[in-house]
């Protein structure tokens, strides 16, 4: 059996100085909505800002609850609303920022596993990739151009 290799490609700036202005927009959105985050337990405050293809953002962020499982990522809090609000309209661009209340975060911060697999429900559903920008508080921003950068072995209907 031949092995499998599989690649990513991942496009990294500097700042967000070196990004589009759309994609700075985007990004300013995911920081605006990153203070709404509710993070008393995790001090740990994320903002997404979608691009949907009507030129529409909706955005989310994270909320916990003390029953740690019943909180929901920014991305997801954000990917649903534009589910639910604009079933039919393509996601086009994801903007994630997120900061720490206890420490400076200048490293990109991707989305977490679960966020990953419910981004590519959507990708699968709309049958084309949608662009993904993560950054910290502050310093380098990567861009992704399609979830399978980021998941390259989801989980989909095609599993099923």
């Amino acid at each position: 059996m031949k092995p499998l290799t599989i690649t990513s490609r991942l496009e990294v700036y500097e700042s967000i100085d070196e990004i589009s202005h759309d994609i700075q927009d985007l990004m300013k959105k995911a920081v605006e909505v990153r203070e709404n985050a509710y993070a008393p337990y995790s001090r740990f405050k994320v903002g997404a800002a979608i691009l949907l293809e009507n030129g529409e953002v909706v955005v989310g962020s994270n909320q916990e609850n003390a029953s740690y499982p019943s909180g929901l990522c920014a991305e997801r809090t954000a990917v649903y609303a534009a589910g639910a609000q604009h079933p039919n309209i393509r996601i086009l661009k994801i903007a994630i920022t997120a900061r720490s209340l206890k420490h400076k975060v200048v490293s990109p911060v991707p989305p977490c596993g679960a966020c990953r697999q419910a981004l590519a429900e959507y990708e699968v559903k709309q049958e084309e990739p949608i662009e993904l920008y993560f950054m910290g508080e502050t310093g380098k921003v990567v861009k992704a151009e399609s979830i399978k950068d980021l998941l390259p072995l989801a989980f989909d209907n095609s599993c099923l």
